[in-house]
């Protein structure tokens, strides 16, 4: 048996390189975090590094415990020295195996240097859903959705996908409220209701500049997009703070609005349809038609 050829001295030695790995490892982690937390409370610190550097830092201890043992065992060297000289199908498949996760790990460290989101971001990876970033390690990235999921995503994955960051450089947002109105509404009182309706809200932002507020613009615009089939289509451009408000304000500002549309006679429409009913009817009958809103 192999392991029964270790001397004492041996396992002293690999014991005690892993008993130092055991308390390098938190110990380090605790240390990053400290020097984080005293930064942050003078600088405006970027999680990101910090969470990366504590995964690295493990890795790195435990990778150089292992190379430790192997040099320090005569036995292991050996071993390492024949398998990595004598079995090359076996380093080819070794390799062919880890190549996924170096790829992970190169991909992770190109998010950290080149930073496309960071920890705490709201993004949107490919056709997923959006979410909150929530940790980046050697192997993945962590998002949080707004229903509380976790998605696990491979660094190396990530790096290929379209991204949307709705929280890099400037995470104030733009949110559309679209409405459609009949077209025997008041047009000008729809639109003024619309701009009264968003700017009473508390997360609605003022966007204009000095020149744009002398100038009369409103701080709400409201376009008229299209005309359809039956309705007359118009879209409120309402700023906001960030996307985590978003939601919340988009859907307070369509109740406010649905609620002064109601009281002040703008009608909300949907299609109607002609119901044709032909069954059990004399050929030379006509048919019944039974108009009904659906």
């Amino acid at each position: 048996m192999f392991f029964l050829m270790f001397t004492p001295r041996s396992w002293m030695i690999i014991a005690g390189i892993i008993l130092l790995a055991l308390i390098l490892t938190p110990l380090s982690r605790w240390l990053i975090t400290r020097s984080y937390t005293a930064a942050s409370k003078k600088l405006n610190v970027d999680p990101t590094r910090y969470r990366f550097l504590k995964n690295a830092v493990s890795l790195i201890i435990w990778l150089g415990a292992i190379a430790t043992i192997v040099l320090l065992i005569p036995k292991f060297k050996a071993l390492a020295i024949t398998l990595f000289a004598g079995a090359g199908i076996l380093v080819v498949v070794i390799g062919l195996a880890a190549q996924q996760a170096f790829s992970n790990i190169i991909g992770g460290i190109f998010i950290v240097i080149f930073r496309p989101f960071r920890v705490g971001d709201v993004i949107q990876v490919g056709s997923l859903e959006y979410g909150i970033v929530e940790d980046i390690n050697l192997r993945h990235t962590t998002i949080r959705t707004f229903k509380n999921n976790r998605i696990i995503i491979p660094n190396s994955v990530i790096s290929s996908e379209n991204i949307i960051n709705d929280s890099i450089d400037d995470p104030r947002l733009r949110k559309d409220i679209e409405v459609g109105i009949s077209y025997d509404s008041d047009l000008d009182l729809a639109i003024r209701i619309m701009q009264e309706e968003a700017v009473k809200h508390p997360k609605c932002i003022d966007m204009r500049t000095e020149a744009e507020k002398k100038g009369g613009t409103p701080q709400v615009i409201v376009r008229v997009v299209n005309f359809g089939d039956f309705s007359v289509d118009l879209k409120a451009l309402v700023w906001t703070s960030n996307a985590l408000v978003s939601f919340d304000m988009h859907s307070d500002i369509n109740r406010a609005i649905k609620k002064r549309f109601d009281s002040e006679g703008i009608e909300i429409p949907f299609p109607y349809r002609t119901v044709v009913y032909k069954n059990d009817l004399p050929k030379n009958a006509s048919p019944k038609l039974d108009d009904q809103r659906s």
